[in-house]
Parts: C-alpha cells; sequence; structure tokens
C-alpha cells in the first residue's frame, strides 16, 4: 500500500508532458520564488508587517496545485505563496492580502499569508496546526454524498503530523474512504524543531498504514515527481478509490517566517549543503537537456518576473485602506440597527480626532 520509492524525473522523458507545460511549471516556480524575495524585503523595510516563505518549496506546491482541476477544492496552511500563483490567485490580490489594503477579501481582519478565495475554491487557512485537515474530509465526504467527481487536498508540514486534527482527519477520511489528498511537505523543520526529535519512525509516509490508507514518499524537490504523484492521488480519490497521503520530502531554505531566527537551531552549513539540491535549478537543468530552454529564454524570464512583481507592489501600495465601517459588516446577514449606530458613532469619533 505504502509506496517507498521516489518518482524520479525520467518518469517524463518520454515526453508524456508538453513542452508548453513544462515551460510554464518552471515559469511558476520562479514567480514563486521572486514574489517570496520581494515579499521578505517588504517586510524588512516595514512595509508589511509579516511573512511566510516558500524558498525551496517551490517544486512541491507547483507541482502539487497544477495536478488539480477547476472544480477541486484546496485547504491550504500558511506557506502557499506557491499554492496560491499556481492556482491562478493574482499578484494583487495575494499583495492586498499581505498589505490588508481595501481590496483585500477578508478586509484586512486575517493573518497575513493566509489567503484564500471562494471563486478559486481554496478555503482560507487558520494559524493553529492542521485545522484545515477535518474541513478537507468534511468537504470530500459532502461531495462524495453528492456524487461530484472532485477532490479535496489539504496541505501542511510535518510538524502537523503531531497534531490531533491529522489523527482525526487520516482516521475519518480512510474509514469513510472520502476524495482527500493529504499533502505533507516534510521540510525538515516544525519552526525549531528538526524531525528527528518529533517522531521516532523512519518517515512520515508510514504513518498512513496505521489508517490503511494509500501512502507515497516523493523526492519534493523534483517538480515533476510530485506533478505525477500528486495526479495519480487526485485521480485516484475522484475515481472513488479513496484518500491518499503524500509525503514530499523537500528542504525549508529560508526561515519559518519573517519573526524567525532560524540561525539559532541549524547550522548554515546544512543550509548551504541543501542549496545544492535547489528544485529551481535542478528542473532548469533538465529543461536545458530536454533542450526547450537557453541562457536567453532565463535571462528573459527573470527580468519580466520581477519587473511584474514590482509592478504589482507599486499598485498594491497605492490602494487605500479599508474603511473603518467595514469592522461592522458580515456580522449579521442584515446589519442590525444597532451596529449602524456604532459605526455611524465610531466614524464621527475617528473624523474628529484627524
Amino acid at each position: 500500500m505504502i509506496q517507498m520509492a521516489e518518482i524520479t524525473q525520467g518518469a517524463y522523458r518520454n515526453d508524456e508532458l508538453s513542452d508548453e507545460l513544462l515551460r510554464e511549471l518552471y515559469g511558476l516556480m520562479v514567480l514563486t520564488r521572486t514574489f517570496d524575495s520581494q515579499a521578505v524585503n517588504l517586510q524588512r523595510q516595514g512595509r508589511i508587517g509579516f511573512y511566510v516563505p516558500s524558498e525551496g518549496e517551490e517544486a512541491a506546491e507547483i507541482g502539487s496545485i497544477m495536478a488539480l482541476g477547476p472544480d477541486d477544492w484546496i485547504l491550504p496552511d500558511y506557506r502557499a505563496s506557491g499554492v496560491m500563483i499556481g492556482r491562478g490567485m493574482s499578484l494583487e490580490s495575494m499583495l492586498a492580502q499581505l498589505m490588508a489594503n481595501s481590496e483585500d477579501r477578508s478586509k484586512g481582519r486575517s493573518m497575513p499569508s493566509h489567503w484564500g478565495c471562494r471563486d478559486l475554491k481554496i478555503v482560507s487557512p487558520s494559524s493553529p496546526l492542521c485545522t484545515q485537515l477535518p474541513h478537507a474530509v468534511g468537504i470530500g465526504l459532502g461531495a462524495k454524498m453528492k456524487g461530484d467527481r472532485i477532490c479535496t487536498m489539504t496541505y501542511f508540514g510535518d510538524g502537523g503530523t503531531s497534531s490531533n486534527d491529522f489523527h482525526s482527519a487520516m482516521n475519518f477520511a480512510a474509514v469513510f474512504k472520502t476524495p482527500t489528498v493529504f499533502f505533507c511537505r516534510n521540510n525538515g523543520y516544525a519552526i525549531s524543531v528538526p524531525l528527528s526529535k518529533q517522531t521516532a519512525t523512519p518517515s512520515l509516509v508510514v504513518k498512513a498504514s496505521a489508517y490503511a490508507m494509500e501512502g507515497v514518499q516523493v523526492d519534493g524537490n523534483d517538480v515533476l515527481a510530485v506533478y505525477s504523484a500528486t495526479k495519480r492521488a487526485v485521480e485516484r480519490a475522484r475515481g472513488g478509490g479513496g484518500p491518499t497521503f503524500i509525503e514530499a520530502v523537500t528542504y525549508r531554505i529560508g526561515p519559518h517566517s519573517t519573526s524567525d531566527d532560524p540561525s539559532k537551531y541549524r547550522d548554515d552549513a546544512e543550509v548551504q549543503q541543501m542549496r545544492s539540491n535547489d528544485p529551481i535549478g535542478r528542473f532548469r537543468e533538465y529543461l536545458g537537456e530536454r533542450g526547450i530552454w537557453t541562457g536567453e529564454d532565463e535571462s528573459n524570464l527573470r527580468k519580466i518576473t520581477l519587473e511584474r512583481v514590482k509592478e504589482a507592489i507599486t499598485r498594491a501600495e497605492r490602494v487605500p485602506k479599508p474603511e473603518i465601517k467595514t469592522i461592522f459588516e458580515d456580522v449579521y446577514a442584515e446589519t442590525t440597527h444597532s451596529l449602524e449606530n456604532d459605526a455611524a458613532e465610531l466614524q464621527e469619533e475617528v473624523e474628529g480626532g484627524r
């Protein structure tokens, strides 16, 4: 039931995937990293308050999200910039959420890096570990009862496998055979806690066997391996085969968040060694070997991508903050007279203090 062997890029050397899709995957990975670096710069400059980077995990995020269909539901965690980009969320929408401006769907009420979008079938995450997993199972069960041929995919890190919600969701999904894909990015650390101090098992994927669930361990730095493993899990879920647990073994190059100092708990030599397995560099080399990517292509992509992100930042910073009255909205289906009075009183007080 558990597939421990890594899936390699060789699975696609038979031209199963088009050159166009391969270039698209690479472009999305580069866009994810570029957005990441610029978002971290914004936080360091005091232009946003907080950010959760994905550097080093681009293959896991892009390879998995691109395997889904438009009707499938995504329940991410807070390390999901690549998931948002791959799903089609605009950079402006992502920045609006980070800046809590008036174009933010959550109207500035949500923690930064907690993206959601009903139109894209992305459920907003919360900060506590793995609370999104039971939700993913519930949505999957509902879809199964209705006869909808969709799947739900939920994302979490290696630290999440020690949470109560992880075990509850895995057990329920296995018993009721919900069309759910559990996608775990094993990046080596649960904030500051290394995997060796979190679990006694030799891997995380072995936990699937406790629930009689399909389990796959994959090289999370190989975008094609991730795409292949996720595609199979998604098709299995849609076909009534039940849930799958995917462990994508990768590495978190950057900090846990912009509030974290990883030098306190890991050696820089370890990070530099892991950079040699960088997913973007690996995939770029493969595209070059395949003859569909050149140095000029690389230079043009990097230039265009950086310009695109910087232009989105400029536009987002021009958007005003939400009006103060919005804190009274979305409380009831119809605003009560009392809330209207409170809103008017607050607005008058704010204007009087200017």
